[in-house]
């Protein structure tokens, strides 16, 4: 008996460390860190970094300097847009918005959107619905 609580505890102690060190890549879960998903996005020097591409649902980080020019094209799936860093303005349409940190957008798909007067570096989580067909 003390032999055996000796390996369950050698073995749950194994697991918990493993489980700490070991980066989480499962089919059915991923996990992301703003950090990394940032310093890839620092690397690529692009300011597109698609990070998840599910078959319904698809993100990534959008980013645009002060001054730049927000050149997206209407997509053909809704989109939510949540703000993580800057001020900007929007529009979709007809609509428009002023954006800060903590605002969040949805534009149905194929509205022509923008940013623009973008007065500090923008950073935005992009989610994309499931392409329609």
């Amino acid at each position: 008996m003390k032999y055996l609580i000796t390996l369950l505890l050698v073995s749950t102690c194994s697991f918990a460390f493993t489980q700490e060190t070991t980066p989480v890549d499962h089919p059915n879960f991923k996990a992301f860190t703003l950090e990394e998903l940032e310093g890839q996005m620092k690397e690529s020097g692009r300011p597109w970094l698609p990070f998840l591409k599910v078959p319904t649902l698809s993100t990534g980080i959008y980013s645009l300097k002060v001054g730049a020019t927000d050149r997206q094209q209407p997509h053909d799936q809704d989109e939510v847009y949540y703000v993580l860093k800057g001020k900007a303005k929007f529009e979709a349409g007809e609509e428009k918005a002023n954006l800060a940190v903590g605002s969040i957008l949805f534009v149905k798909a194929n509205v022509p959107h923008r940013f623009y007067d973008i007065e500090e570096d923008l950073e935005v989580l992009v989610f994309f619905s499931a392409v329609k067909e």
